[in-house]
């Protein structure tokens, strides 16, 4: 097997078939293999599978396990609502975790090395196509390299899936600002030492959660950018980081003064796509569901793709022989793509009403306060279609939560 991607997904889906006795080789298109960014929040969902190859103790003395998750107004810092972790881990079997990117990536690159996998740098993808036993990869160099099955984790602006569908990443119009600096920066300030606190306010928000043992905080502060609204292209600057939070309450004006602003994330997504597969070319992670990052299942939908399709592989893995893997590869294929991208739609789509239920302003703010406030602590009627055991089939998706209509709350 070939895998084009060397990120989380990549790598995560590398391990995945490897552990069912595959041959697999991993192609990255910078000169090594490594993570930008920050924080990572983890659900029950991920950390299941983590658990079952092994790496959860690691990724446990790698993170923190947070106390409690609390959604805050970022205008009147009011307490709308929590989930208390330990009662959700006793719930769904698994514990919530965040983690630095790196420290994820790192821990599955080793996995991959421990297991076999043939790692590759500085191999950009160009092409892909399919050939009359499996796919064939082409290089920028003009090398090439064929296997059975080629898994396509290249992101955002995948190659492959150009060539199953002719689409482009929908600008959301916001953007994202990042920092993970030492604990002590923060501690005269007013946080949250062991929780993840959501700051939720008109146009913009605020998300921060300690990482590495409580030795790291981690910030994103996110806001909707007015000159991306006017088509302008150099959108997102700091300038507007600033004016997006003038009106937010100390504490969180007090993190957004340790924030890069040396760098942003302008946010995108895809519109969702049932045909993940071409013969024998695969899309997995953001290559197939690009999500906004409300929801926190970026990551670990790339990690649940790669779970699932092991799964199918050794539903499908007959003895191995001189001429091939011994997998039927079309029936793990269908399976595969019979229940992955059904769910990723509902994240997706989910993951966009959620940023606007964050975002509000005016009435419908304080109607959504209200709703919040409301909630009882032990509430798990949204989460349980998500945190619970990722779906192998399409018989075992849980039903969605059905939505408040904020129009029927009084004020």
């Amino acid at each position: 097997m070939i895998i084009i991607g060397g990120g989380i997904g990549g790598l995560s889906g590398a391990l995945a078939l490897a552990r069912q006795g595959l041959a697999v080789r991993v192609y990255e298109q910078a000169p090594a293999f490594g993570e930008v960014g920050a924080g990572l929040q983890l659900a029950p969902n991920c950390t299941r599978i983590l658990d079952h190859y092994g790496l959860l103790d690691e990724a446990r003395a790698r993170g923190v396990l947070p106390q409690n998750i609390v959604m805050k107004d970022a205008v009147s810092a009011e307490e709308l609502t929590r989930l208390d972790l330990s009662d959700l881990q006793d719930r769904y079997g698994y514990p919530y975790l965040v983690i630095h990117r790196s420290d994820l990536h790192a821990i599955l690159l080793a996995a991959c090395a421990r297991a076999g996998v043939d790692l590759v740098t500085d191999a950009p993808c160009t092409a892909y196509e399919n050939t009359d036993t499996g796919a064939r990869v082409r290089f920028g160099d003009g090398r090439t390299d064929e296997a059975e099955l080629v898994v396509a984790a290249d992101g955002l602006h995948s190659v492959a899936r150009a060539a199953l569908i002719d689409d482009e990443p929908v600008n959301s119009a916001y953007v994202a600002y990042r920092a993970a600096v030492p604990f002590e920066t923060v501690a005269g300030n007013d946080i949250h030492g062991k929780d993840v606190v959501v700051h939720v306010g008109p146009r913009c928000h605020l998300v921060q959660y300690p990482l590495r043992g409580g030795e790291m905080f981690n910030q994103v502060a996110v806001f909707e950018s007015p000159k991306a609204l006017a088509g302008e292209a150099d959108w997102g600057t700091p300038d507007e980081l600033d004016a997006a939070f003038a009106e937010t309450c100390a504490p969180v004006r007090q993190g957004l003064e340790l924030m890069w602003r040396d760098r942003w994330w302008r946010m995108y997504d895809r519109e969702p796509i049932t045909t993940w597969v071409s013969g024998r070319i695969a899309l997995l992670g953001d290559a197939a569901h690009p999500p906004l990052q409300y929801m926190a299942q970026g990551a670990i939908m790339a990690i649940e793709d790669g779970w699932v399709l092991g799964e199918h592989v050794a539903a499908q893995h007959a003895r191995r022989t001189a001429h091939g893997s011994g997998v039927d590869w079309e029936k793990a294929l269908a399976a595969y793509e019979a229940v992955r991208p059904e769910h990723c739609r509902r994240v997706v789509e989910t993951a966009r009403t959620w940023g606007e239920l964050w975002h509000l302003e005016g009435d419908r703010r304080l109607r959504r306060n209200a709703v919040l406030r409301d909630r009882d602590i032990h509430d798990y009627a949204f989460i349980d279609w998500i945190y619970g055991p990722t779906a192998l089939t399409p018989e075992e998706e849980p039903e969605m939560f059905r939505p408040i209509p904020l129009d029927s709350v009084a004020l």
